[in-house]
């Protein structure tokens, strides 16, 4: 963990791009409430293929007005060349500072990939067209991503992408502190030393953490999904539970070395916050 323990600690939130006016007020308020824990930045997510690019435009300049750091993710799956020139011309002139350059997942229904098939070649693509002006955080997977052929092939993908330019790399959630551990001595290995952030998804309903980990293949450890499907229909004793746990989870990683902690907040205010306050950050 030497490499990580040598970068100063840095806490960020992620949003995504609301799809309706109810959607758009719970997050101004939600923005408006976990600004006050002054993270150092905060993304907002990206939908490949138009699902939610103009969302996200639209979510980055709101979060940008509210004086946030702002990173847009931007997926090159299902873009052109073009479009993502457009987009980081368009995020220069907004004065976005950062970016989270992912693969992303194919649209369905969609067979072209487009421009660029891996993340690497993306942030390749951020570095020739615009130089050092943007700060890139790409993805990391302590757990390996789903698509992967092999544990060894996914550790030298991520190497690829620092190789290209990367500044700094966001994980997949996790709950086994080892995985994080073993990754980054596996990085280590291999002379990577950005500072790969740990990603926090806070743990309060078993259905829709089952549901995501499924998609993203995040494991759930046995005796954690048991203990949280055992609270039944007692949903305040469950969320409780899945606080404290992840509260302890953040724990460990910080005094391991971790540089910092990433939050997916599903647009929420309080499971974050809570977490946070825990932690005395």
């Amino acid at each position: 963990m030497e490499s990580q323990k040598q970068h100063p600690k840095q806490f960020s939130l992620e949003f995504f791009p609301p799809k309706s006016d109810e959607g758009q007020a719970k997050l101004a308020e939600t923005r408006a409430q976990l600004a006050k824990l002054k993270p150092r930045y905060v993304s907002v997510t990206f939908g490949a293929g138009g699902s939610t690019q103009a969302g996200t435009v639209e979510t980055v300049r709101s979060m940008l007005d509210a004086g946030l750091d702002t990173a847009p993710h931007l997926s090159c799956i299902g873009s052109s060349e073009e479009e993502i020139r457009s987009l980081l011309s368009q995020y220069q002139a907004m004065g976005v500072k950062r970016i989270v350059a992912l693969r992303g997942d194919m649209p369905s229904g969609m067979r072209e990939g487009g421009a660029f098939t891996y993340a690497n070649e993306l942030v390749s693509f951020i570095r020739a067209e615009t130089g050092d002006h943007f700060h890139i955080e790409v993805a990391a997977y302590p757990e390996f991503h789903p698509q992967a052929p092999s544990a060894e092939a996914d550790l030298d993908n991520f190497a690829h992408k620092v190789e290209a330019g990367a500044n700094a790399a966001i994980t997949q959630y996790f709950y086994s502190v080892d995985a994080y551990l073993r990754f980054i001595e596996e990085c280590e290995k291999r002379e990577v030393a950005i500072p790969i952030v740990p990603g926090i998804m806070p743990i309060t309903n078993i259905k829709q953490l089952a549901r995501f980990s499924a998609m993203c293949g995040a494991e759930i450890p046995r005796w954690l999904r048991l203990r949280l499907e055992a609270y039944g229909e007692d949903t305040r004793s469950l969320r409780a539970f899945g606080l404290d746990v992840t509260s302890e989870l953040c724990r460990r990683l910080l005094e391991a070395g971790a540089p910092g902690l990433h939050f997916y907040t599903m647009n929420q205010t309080e499971p974050t916050r809570i977490v946070w306050t825990n932690l005395g950050l």
